[in-house]
């Protein structure tokens, strides 16, 4: 999608679509996809941009690893890199928050000041336009699915007498 006079994008990445790792041509793969991405990115771009991350609905076994990251954070053109405006993860797992958490002293301040972190799409929707941004019917799902969890936990604390009093405090 677009956002802003039109001439801004948005880049939607699924992680739930990335190949398994168990895959015996996983690395041909990747470095291959790393390489459509970018060429995609060099034609799209041609102001600033944000790249939204889609972490949720995604097994272990799918998620790039860290070197892979690194990888392609080296091979991002300047241009690039200078204009991209957000870098937004949507359902962070622990692992994605560790391992940027532990990197965060190796990659540049100015790209760790891009990085954010949303829990929810009713959080995604309160920061960028997302009538032209298409979401996987797959991480809907998750969203609902975490979101009436939330709800059920929040419910039960709520009915608990001793929690309510600790929520009154």
């Amino acid at each position: 999608g677009y956002y802003g006079d039109g001439l801004n994008a948005i880049i939607v990445f699924a992680a739930c679509f990335l190949p398994d790792s168990s895959r015996t041509d996983y690395n041909y793969v990747m470095e291959n996809l790393f390489l459509y991405v970018i060429s995609t990115l060099e034609l799209m771009v041609a102001e600033d941009y944000m790249i939204v991350y889609l972490n949720g609905a995604t097994p272990r076994r799918r998620m790039p690893g860290l070197g892979w990251m690194k990888k392609c954070y080296q091979m991002i053109d300047r241009r690039l890199r200078k204009n991209l405006k957000s870098f937004i993860i949507v359902h962070p797992s622990w692992f994605i928050r560790t391992i940027l958490a532990v990197t965060r002293p190796f990659i540049s301040s100015k790209f760790s000041s891009k990085i954010q972190y949303v829990n929810t799409l009713a959080e995604l929707r309160e920061m960028i336009p997302m009538e032209y941004v298409h979401i996987p019917d797959s991480i809907v799902k998750y969203d609902e699915d975490k979101c009436i969890k939330r709800r059920m936990r929040t419910s039960c604390l709520s009915n608990d007498p001793e929690m309510a009093s600790v929520e009154q405090e």
